[in-house]
């Protein structure tokens, strides 16, 4: 069977992606992994898109790896694109889904917000408990502290401006949740005009967290993109 590469979200594990692992594998012979520092890996020293590409490479070095889709979920399409721009035809498709695409200081400001582990604790005591079951009792404070200093970083030095995005040719399905408040519409189709083989779709009634997306609507949408086009 086909291979097809899953990449996880920001603050996220793979274990988010079985169910829809699981709803695939009879189409395709599906690899995921953890992003370093992420669900219950070795803690890892800082976060950044450069080193969660070059874990991708080195996953598909190491899994020997053509032909190969991706689907990559929020942070996972950003790092699935990134790489592709460094190393044109790494994926013969990406699919993304709810990826932020759009970044300056100011976004990066907003967004690090929430991801105040003391806020979290406080407020949304089951989501706390959620990260430590994913990440580490004593680990999962740091993701989110790392993970805000990679979103600052971010800010600063946008990584998929539209000339980046315009030197990826692989044919690329951008979507993105009709209820999705972390993304713009804007900035999505922006991204998809931008790809030389680019194509926007909206997922009715469709938030932005993983575990409310319809999973067999979203594999059904993968497996057309990848197999049928």
């Amino acid at each position: 069977m086909q291979p097809l590469l899953l990449l996880h979200g920001a603050i996220g594990s793979m274990d988010q992606l079985i169910p829809l692992r699981d709803e695939l594998s009879t189409e395709f012979d599906v690899y995921s992994f953890n992003f370093p520092g992420h669900g219950g890996t070795e803690p890892f020293e800082s976060f950044s898109m450069d080193a969660f590409a070059k874990a991708t490479a080195d996953f598909i070095k190491t899994h020997q790896l053509k032909n190969l889709p991706v689907f990559g979920y929020s942070m996972g399409g950003y790092v699935a694109l990134y790489l592709e721009s460094m190393y044109p035809s790494t994926f013969q498709k990406v699919i993304t889904l709810g990826t932020k695409y759009e970044w300056s200081e100011e976004i990066a400001a907003k967004e690090i917000k929430m991801l105040r582990p003391d806020v979290i604790e406080q407020k949304l005591p089951a989501f706390a408990q959620q990260l430590a079951n994913r990440h580490g009792a004593m680990e999962w404070k740091n993701v989110l502290d790392k993970t805000a200093a990679m979103l600052l970083g971010l800010g600063k030095h946008p990584l998929l401006s539209s000339a980046v995005l315009q030197k990826i040719t692989c044919p690329t399905l951008v979507l993105l949740g009709e209820k999705d408040n972390m993304v713009s519409t804007e900035e999505t189709q922006n991204a998809a005009a931008a790809l030389v083989n680019g194509q926007y779709e909206l997922l009715p009634n469709t938030a932005h967290p993983i575990e409310q997306i319809s999973v067999s609507t979203l594999a059904e949408k993968i497996k057309d993109f990848c197999l049928r086009h």
